[in-house]
């Protein structure tokens, strides 16, 4: 029942505490909410329109409590300008030990961007990419704007919150190197890029922080073909992210 508590407590999962709090995060739109009912994450409670809902098949109307609403409620719990036709609270997922490290896997050093988050969540996905590691102080995963962002992309692809010091570690005890990507670095299309990597992504204004510098294996750089008279701005973070991608799968396709 979508009661006048349950709005709140909706509307105050913008803020990750309250999130923490609550154990439970927001997925909104019909096929957001369609994913997240077929993935592994635990549903609590979907309000949709009674169309969605008739809709849904039967096996996944099984996956959590289902309230028909209108459209005026909706609007009520919706993050969205323009409401879709659902919106799903999940449980947050217990936290677990690192993953198993082979093959491509992304790291995110301080970046804030809800939705370069969510994008690189995305391409992540779309390179088959399973790991997307980011250190605590990246912007979190379960914001409203990066879940709407990662298009369904959440359910897809792991991503765990960690010490990228001691990720580097772990890495270096498997034989797994790291890649930083700087404006001093290798040149990414002469590089030899290996199968197994960790690519280190850094924060949107000022790149990878000092100590995680350091324990970078080797560092790549995405060279410019614009005239030095261009005067041209770095690339956003999560669009270098996918050109980094795109050649270490093209190396070892």
């Amino acid at each position: 029942m979508l009661t006048n508590n349950k709005i709140k407590l909706i509307k105050s999962l913008d803020k990750k505490r309250e999130r923490i709090e609550a154990g439970c995060f927001v997925v909104e739109g019909e096929k957001m909410v369609r994913e997240l009912l077929m993935s592994r994450f635990e549903t609590t409670e979907v309000f949709a329109v009674q169309q969605y809902i008739d809709e849904l098949p039967a096996n996944l109307k099984l996956k959590a409590e289902i309230t028909a609403i209108g459209e005026r409620d909706l609007e009520r719990i919706s993050f969205l300008k323009t409401p879709n036709k659902a919106v799903a609270l999940a449980k947050l997922p217990e936290i677990r030990p690192l993953p198993d490290l082979s093959g491509l896997n992304i790291a995110l050093d301080n970046v804030q961007d809800p939705g370069n988050l969510g994008t690189i969540i995305r391409t992540a996905a779309w390179f088959g990419i399973g790991n997307v590691f980011c250190s605590p102080d990246t912007a979190d995963v379960y914001n409203p704007k990066v879940i709407q962002s990662t298009m369904g992309a959440i359910f897809k692809v792991n991503v765990c919150y960690c010490n990228l010091a001691e990720l580097a570690a772990t890495a270096r005890k498997a034989g797994i190197p790291m890649f930083g990507t700087r404006l001093d670095g290798e040149n990414l299309y002469a590089a030899k890029l290996p199968k197994d990597a960790i690519v280190v992504m850094g924060n949107e204004s000022k790149g990878l922080s000092a100590e995680i510098s350091v324990l970078m294996d080797s560092n790549l750089k995405i060279p410019s073909y614009a005239p030095p008279s261009a005067d041209m701005e770095s690339l956003n973070v999560a669009v270098a992210t996918a050109i980094v991608c795109a050649e270490f799968r093209r190396q070892n396709s």
